[in-house]
């Protein structure tokens, strides 16, 4: 096997077989072509029919090359002989709308899962086959759905920003199958079961209770309720949350700093927050405040503490809620009244509406039975 040369820098063809050169225009194998790309990395392409059609693929990509600005190459041969944890770092660096806890849980995925698996790796070096045995690996050793699909989310774009580079021909993420994250069914109180629960805790714990179930907040945007945020009789705008890590107020999860949303206020809501403002004042409008120290937020332990001691109680509790539970009852209580999903997502600050779908469609009215009866009523009329 003798490869033939072209011009400089061409590359060159040949035949992976075992008949001589002069007999390559008569046997029935296919030309295979080797040339460097624009990163200087060797490649090869096979399956080429004719001599002719070896050397116009050759010829195509020498032109390509020619057309790629000097800057360009460079910059891909730099980035593409890198290490990942080295280009990861870079990347990290300019990640700079990440608050704390994006950050704490970022640093958690690559220290636990992508730095064992890749911190070595040149990043030229990644295809879809590659991260389709990082995925299997996960599986293989037991690691979480909601972790598999976390850290998948962070590998995808680190290799998406490489990819803008030019370092890849093909990105490495075409062809490869994302870890499939299916969350587990949500735990919802009844009617019932939510009067009783919301009045088993203390003051505090039936503001959230009901800033939760009522307005679909999160716990950390319900210890942040504040007076001055209703907009309107039937309006709450929510701008801001008390963040578990930094205990501090913050931005919502998913949003800019200046960011909010504006969620239903029912009037029974409406009410336990002018009461709960009558009864114990406020400060700065904040309603919630450190059970020690009016000066800091309502931190999350304490609402933990509360949790334990209304489980306590007697009060009944559907098994596996947690007090997020106040919150699925909210999404529950819009989609069985007909609201639509996508203004329920709005409302919930989901990323997606295909996060709300998955959590939540077992409890969207109708079924394909029912939508078969409707649609034939037209169909027949």
């Amino acid at each position: 096997m003798a490869p033939k040369a072209l011009a400089r820098g061409m590359g060159t063809f040949f035949k992976n077989c075992a008949h001589p050169e002069s007999r390559w225009s008569k046997c029935p194998h296919s030309y295979t072509i080797r040339y460097r790309n624009v990163a200087g990395k060797q490649a090869e392409e096979g399956g080429f029919p004719t001599q002719d059609q070896a050397i116009e693929r050759l010829t195509e990509i020498y032109k390509e090359k020619r057309k790629t600005p000097p800057s360009k190459a460079e910059r891909i041969q730099k980035y593409g002989q890198m290490r990942f944890k080295e280009y990861t770092e870079e990347w990290k660096a300019g990640q700079r709308h990440l608050d704390a806890s994006s950050v704490r849980h970022l640093d958690s995925l690559l220290t636990n899962h992508l730095y064992p698996a890749f911190a070595s790796r040149r990043m030229n070096t990644f295809d879809h086959k590659v991260v389709d045995r990082f995925i299997q690996d996960m599986e293989r050793n037991g690691v979480g759905k909601a972790t598999q699909a976390n850290t998948f989310d962070k590998l995808k774009s680190i290799l998406l920003d490489a990819n803008r580079l030019g370092i890849y021909s093909d990105s490495p993420l075409d062809g490869a199958v994302p870890p499939q994250y299916d969350p587990k069914r949500a735990v919802i109180p009844s009617v019932q079961q939510l009067h009783g629960i919301r009045s088993a805790g203390n003051d505090a714990f039936l503001l959230i209770a009901d800033l939760m179930s009522g307005c679909g907040l999160r716990n950390g945007e319900a210890a942040a309720v504040n007076i001055n945020n209703i907009v309107a009789d039937d309006v709450y705008r929510v701008c801001e949350q008390v963040n578990h890590t930094t205990s501090q107020y913050a931005k919502l999860k998913h949003r800019k700093p200046d960011e909010y949303r504006d969620v239903p206020l029912p009037q029974r809501v409406r009410n336990t927050i002018l009461w709960y403002a009558d009864k114990y004042g406020t400060v700065n409008g904040y309603l919630l405040r450190h059970p020690k120290d009016p000066t800091r937020p309502y931190l999350y332990h304490h609402l933990e503490f509360q949790w334990r001691k209304v489980k306590s109680s007697g009060a009944e509790i559907p098994e596996g809620m947690t007090p997020y539970g106040f919150r699925h009852f909210f999404a529950s209580n819009c989609l069985t009244n007909r609201i639509p999903i996508t203004d329920v997502a709005e409302w919930m600050g989901h990323r997606s509406l295909d996060i709300t779908f998955r959590i939540y469609r077992h409890l969207m009215p109708g079924s394909i039975a029912r939508a078969a009866k409707v649609l034939d009523l037209a169909l027949t009329a």
